[in-house]
């Protein structure tokens, strides 16, 4: 994790990111910036929907799509519609620690029991579902993921600012990931 870029002060972001909704999205979450009123969002955040995460935004501030490991890979309607009338000028793709689709296959089990036992599949059924589905949504490494995620995204929305972020859910801070060698 020592590619994270820890923000303790207004001056530990980016000078890219630190006049817009990326940089407001770093100074309310981590620096306790007073919410201020928007009547329209501003910008779009992709995130895990793990329950774990909360973020400390004022409301009306941002989109927010929620999907396993923060993958949009099958949200992009939603993100191309958030910035063509949604308004939103900025990304911030947010991964975090302890993520759950980081080594599926580790979970096949619990995954097929936990809806033989809670949804009433089938064990045949249910572990059909895992093996068509689990390739799909595995992500390995969150640092990584996270960081081919904003490639894509940015390739796909050139006009479009996409900064990559990590929430460590052990001291629910965002951290930016650093790219390449010294951002």
């Amino acid at each position: 994790m020592n590619r994270l870029l820890p923000i303790t002060s207004r001056d530990d972001i980016p000078a890219q990111y630190r006049d817009n909704a990326i940089g407001l999205l770093l100074e309310y979450h981590n620096l306790g910036r007073p919410h201020e009123s928007y009547s329209a969002a501003r910008l779009l955040i992709g995130m895990c929907m793990d329950n774990r995460k909360h973020l400390y935004i004022p409301d009306n501030f941002a989109f927010i799509i929620r999907s396993g490991g923060a993958n949009l890979r099958y949200s992009e309607f939603k993100v191309s519609y958030a910035i063509a009338v949604g308004g939103a000028r900025s990304v911030a793709l947010i991964g975090h620690t302890q993520c759950g689709m980081v080594n599926l296959a580790a979970r096949k089990g619990q995954f097929v029991q936990g809806l033989v036992e809670n949804a009433g599949w089938t064990h045949e059924a249910a572990e059909e579902h895992f093996f068509q589905n689990a390739p799909l949504f595995e992500i390995g490494n969150e640092v990584d993921f996270i960081l081919g995620e904003v490639k894509r995204l940015r390739l796909r929305y050139p006009g479009i600012p996409v900064a990559p972020m990590m929430y460590r859910v052990e001291d629910n801070l965002l951290y930016l990931i650093r790219e390449g060698s010294g951002r």
